[in-house]
């Protein structure tokens, strides 16, 4: 299994209605300081509907880059009830996956 499909794969857990960060992600594959890695794979995931590239964001709570651009992004997290307020996770600790 290569780094993206362990990347995929793990992001597999994390469910509806919750979160990770990049360096989260990273650190769940046994990568240090991998967080830019995770988001160039994640930028080039052919799979967004399976594989949930949305519940990825950064350190700091700020939603991160998307493919298809942050607004749907933000509209997919919403959808799934996280709460966004000027592109920034309101509730992160509350929300973050734990792997």
């Amino acid at each position: 299994m290569n780094l993206q499909q362990k990347i995929y794969k793990k992001l597999l857990e994390v469910p509806k209605g919750q979160i990770t960060t990049y360096g989260d992600l990273a650190k769940a594959v046994g990568l240090k300081n991998g967080q830019r890695v995770v988001g160039q794979i994640m930028n080039k995931n052919p799979h967004p509907v399976i594989i949930p590239c949305h519940r990825v964001v950064m350190s700091t709570g700020k939603i991160g880059g998307y493919a298809y651009g942050e607004h749907v992004k933000t509209r997919m997290l919403n959808d799934e009830g996280i709460q966004i307020e000027n592109g920034k996770i309101v509730n992160l600790k509350d929300t973050l996956y734990r792997f």
